[in-house]
């Protein structure tokens, strides 16, 4: 390989029609909360019905993909979810950041995550559940629009108002009643986040439940935050201050 040949000359090499048409659809199938037909397939990513049927194939006898059991629906296999750990696990961040996630966990009871912006979205990188029976858990790869969670607004916060604008889609949809759905409103509440340092997803995307969130920095730009996510009937402003305290504390242990 020569010097000219290098990962600085990506953005100039033709794409592989195939290879493009292969991660669209393992990317379709990741956000799909249902298998998908074939049907589907064709008419969502606009692939040729051969072409479709055999790439969907191809994944499942390679273990990317599986059939469920109509055989007509399709979902992704096992090897996606060895691929997915094997990010996971080789990540700095979560490294840095999991045994501080267990231990704050184990101080506060509630459930913590850790996630990245990627596009207009988060993706969720490292869960500890509640020890109540009363919780809401993100898996890891989950994906959330970055507007409507505490996780992806403590990382917008900190970014011109451009550029969030250049990444968010042209409509901002509502998950609950709560959800900010205006780019005037998200603005404003993006420079009160950046004020108080820390933000937070008022029921804006699960119902009942209220999301603290700080942003990790580690020089340059913010793509991570970490959380606490709380029912409502366990808060109280005294609750509130603990929890915030504490994700501080976590915070300055993982950049630190």
């Amino acid at each position: 390989m020569t010097e000219s040949d290098g990962p600085q000359d990506a953005g100039r090499v033709r794409s592989v029609k195939s290879a493009d048409r292969t991660i669209a659809l393992l990317e379709y199938l990741s956000a799909a909360e249902s298998p998908r037909t074939l049907r589907d397939v064709t008419g969502d990513l606009g692939i040729p019905r051969a072409s479709a049927y055999a790439l969907l194939m191809t994944l499942v006898r390679t273990g990317w993909v599986e059939q469920d059991q109509t055989g007509s629906g399709f979902h992704l296999g096992i090897r996606a979810l060895r691929a997915g750990a094997a990010y996971v696990e080789h990540d700095d961040v979560v490294r840095r950041a999991q045994p501080v996630m267990n231990d704050l966990s184990g101080k506060l009871g509630e459930t913590i995550h850790l996630a990245r912006l990627d596009g207009h979205e988060i993706v969720y990188l490292a869960t500890c559940p509640s020890r109540h029976s009363l919780a809401v858990v993100s898996k890891p790869g989950r994906r959330l629009p970055c507007w409507s969670t505490g996780l992806g607004k403590a990382i917008l916060a900190h970014r011109p108002w451009p550029e969030v604008d250049a990444l968010l889609p042209g409509a901002l949809t509502a998950r609950t009643p709560h959800s900010i759905t205006s780019r005037p409103r998200l603005r404003e509440e993006l420079e009160t986040v950046a004020r108080r340092g820390h933000a937070v997803d008022e029921q804006e995307s699960t119902l009942g439940l209220r999301c603290f969130a700080v942003p990790l920095h580690f020089g340059g730009a913010i793509n991570e935050a970490l959380s606490c996510s709380v029912p409502l009937v366990r808060l109280d402003p005294a609750r509130e201050e603990v929890i915030l305290d504490a994700l501080r504390h976590a915070r300055n242990r993982i950049t630190g």
